[in-house]
């Protein structure tokens, strides 16, 4: 994969929250947590740039170690102009993997923002 991507993680107590930044590539974007994490994913929210807004129905994944899709397939189908929420009971769990995030069919130079949380 290509594309440009800055991965934040936050760990406060119980609740871990990643963001990333992405900047796609050929429609593509990937990147690596540095931490690794465990428990239930409590929430996912996308957000498509303002400006340089993905192409509808651009898919989200967030891979654990083993390549399993943490998110039950509820990054698919991304609206490409509003932010977006997906609740825990769609999600999956993660147990001490580095997550790594994937970004298809975005369309080139494209931007967005994923937020995932963890407790």
């Amino acid at each position: 994969m290509a594309g440009t991507v800055t991965v934040t993680e936050e760990i406060d107590g119980t609740i871990k929250k990643i963001k990333w930044s992405w900047l796609s590539d050929a429609g593509n974007a990937d990147q690596i947590t540095i931490n690794a994490f465990s428990g239930k994913i409590l929430g996912l929210c996308t957000v498509p740039d303002g400006v340089a807004a993905p192409t509808v129905g651009y898919d989200v994944e967030v891979q654990d170690q083993d390549g399993i899709d943490v998110l039950m397939g509820g990054g698919a189908n991304r609206h490409n102009l509003n932010t977006e929420y997906v609740l825990s009971t769609s999600l999956g769990a993660v147990a001490k993997d580095k997550l790594n995030l994937i970004i298809t069919d975005a369309g080139n130079a494209k931007k967005g923002t994923v937020y995932l949380f963890i407790r």
